[in-house]
């Protein structure tokens, strides 16, 4: 069997990895609260609940309101209310997010290098390609999945798999980056590296207690230490006696 001497493929979360969506999403959030008279949700409840998906963020956020005002349920049934989140989330996606400091330094030196990239969110496959669309990263990505896009979605390893078939690339030369627990699990399960940025939302807790493989402070500063060798593929994920591959 080859040894693997260096990564061939790196998947990447968008929100809170790539780009700063929490304004965006908030937006969408309370406007489609605001449909049905209901006040703003703070800004940091919102984040709080960003990574497993737009549909699990709103039915987070209208349980917080019918908490607070039970007699409402009838009025706020989840299916209408997350109907014009979908509306508003169409018009407010990509439009205030910015790329991360490092982000697009970051991708365009793993690009140049050889190294094939692709964005793997649980976001809405419409969404994450207007929000990469939108801050001109979509062409730094050969495969782009969204949290519909498969029967699955993170932390189960089969989207990463899937990505790894489709760009030709085994377990011990893959590596994914992310912002949160769930991107942690979703490497550990998979069998390929587990790295994280600080800076995302990971729902207001540290995402360096997930304990990832490495925390890297900028996307670029993670693309040089591909790039110039300083992280090893793991040999051992490539043995057939110990993984899938």
């Amino acid at each position: 069997m080859a040894v693997e001497t260096r990564y061939r493929l790196v998947s990447f979360d968008l929100d809170g990895t790539l780009v700063d969506t929490a304004g965006e999403i908030a937006e969408a959030c309370n406007r489609a609260l605001a449909d049905f008279d209901v006040p703003p949700r703070p800004l940091q409840a919102v984040v709080a609940s960003i990574g497993h998906g737009t549909r699990e963020l709103m039915l987070q956020q209208l349980a917080q309101v019918l908490i607070a005002e039970p007699a409402r349920a009838e009025q706020l049934r989840f299916e209408r209310v997350f109907d014009r989140f979908q509306h508003h989330h169409a018009r407010t996606s990509g439009t205030t997010g910015r790329p991360y400091a490092g982000c697009v330094e970051g991708l365009a030196a793993l690009r140049d290098a050889g190294i094939a990239c692709a964005c793997v969110t649980n976001k809405e496959e419409l969404f994450a390609l207007q929000v990469l669309e939108r801050t001109g990263l979509r062409d730094f990505f050969r495969v782009v999945i969204g949290g519909n896009t498969l029967a699955w979605k993170k932390p189960d390893r089969r989207v990463i798999d899937h990505v790894r078939e489709r760009l030709g690339a085994p377990a011990c030369a893959t590596g994914h980056v992310g912002d949160s627990a769930i991107d942690v699990a979703t490497s550990r399960e998979a069998g390929v590296a587990a790295w994280a940025v600080p800076y995302g939302y990971n729902g207001g807790v540290p995402v360096a207690q997930s304990r990832p493989d490495r925390l890297f402070e900028r996307l670029d500063h993670l693309a040089r230490a591909v790039i110039d060798g300083e992280l090893k593929p793991a040999p051992l994920r490539c043995d057939p006696a110990l993984a899938d591959d």
